[in-house]
């Protein structure tokens, strides 16, 4: 079996009346990227900063281990596993980016050697050396960014919380961002990614939960998720009215546009259903001038996921 990098079991977090996390479970395995959907005030930050140290679990919650280590036992084990990168970045501006990583060294107990060496090694492979002994504060956002993941690294942990990390930044920062990420998990590392950018989920996850009203309102890759929600569909165009009408009889149950000459079928976008679609229309001799095929995305997914018309007594669909 592989291995845990995080095991957490019934999550719980309250402010007050406030229940923020209600009885959340995670199972995160090495060298994965697992990413945490939702929308605002889901529990998504409150998740991170449990699993991180920085807040205390709520009473009831169950075990909780993150890299092999009790959370509750172990904080400073957990804490020497791990490395963490927010929403807003933790680079000092006032100094240089070669400056920040030395400063993190320090925090690391690295001696002046070690820690000189770690921060070569991190600026070049981040793309900063040029950067380096210029002002944190005169760096783009995406330098920023990697500048931060860089300084997180240098204490070399195996599981990484980011925690909407390219928050801000343009589509090449971001791609560039995706890139960097892919490189971690290829060395061994373990990422936690919470993300407001669906297609980033889509593109990087190995397995997504959706957290919504402080729980899981399902988990899976991003092809399971998807198949929870119904709306997939093959559409035909056609010029010819006398085909449209031909192509309408062959297709029995199909929706009908009158007006666009457009033909929709229900269908689950596999290879299987497009051929059965075909070969309806090869029987009437007849052939579409456009054919597309929609299957649900994870717009789709979250938006049925976290639909606020879900009633508290109405049960959750998992996929495991």
């Amino acid at each position: 079996m592989t291995d845990l990098a995080i095991a957490a079991h019934g999550l719980r977090k309250s402010y007050g009346d406030k229940v923020v996390l209600d009885g959340v479970d995670l199972t995160v395995p090495e060298g994965t990227i697992f990413s945490l959907l939702g929308p605002n005030g889901a529990g998504k930050t409150t998740t991170v900063k449990i699993l991180s140290t920085l807040i205390s679990p709520g009473p009831g919650s169950g075990d909780i281990r993150v890299g092999g280590h009790d959370l509750a036992a172990a904080p400073q084990a957990v804490r020497a596993a791990i490395g963490v990168t927010g929403q807003f970045s933790a680079v000092d501006g006032l100094i240089t980016g070669e400056e920040n990583m030395l400063l993190m060294a320090d925090l690391h107990h690295l001696s002046r050697r070690e820690g000189r060496r770690a921060a070569a090694d991190l600026l070049a492979r981040f793309d900063l050396v040029e950067a380096a002994k210029k002002p944190a504060s005169t760096y783009s956002g995406g330098m920023k960014r990697r500048l931060d993941i860089a300084m997180t690294l240098v204490g070399d942990p195996r599981i990484i919380f980011l925690d909407e990390p390219t928050t801000g930044l343009d589509p090449r920062s971001r791609h560039n961002m995706w890139r960097i990420i892919r490189e971690l998990v290829s060395d061994g590392v373990t990422v936690l990614l919470t993300t407001q950018y669906l297609e980033e989920a889509d593109e990087l996850a190995d397995r997504i939960a959706v957290l919504n009203d402080g729980r899981i309102a399902a988990e899976g890759t991003a092809e399971e998720l998807k198949r929870l929600i119904p709306g997939g569909h093959v559409q035909l165009r056609f010029t010819d009215p006398a085909a449209y009408h031909r192509a309408a009889a062959a297709l029995g149950g199909a929706t009908r546009d009158e007006e666009s000459l457009s033909l929709r079928i229900p269908s689950d976008g596999s290879q299987r259903d497009l051929r059965a679609v075909l070969d309806r229309l090869d029987s009437a001799v007849v052939e579409a001038d456009e054919l597309t095929v929609h299957t649900p995305d994870l717009d789709d997914v979250f938006f049925a996921l976290t639909s606020s018309s879900r009633t508290p007594d109405q049960p959750e669909e998992t996929v495991r």
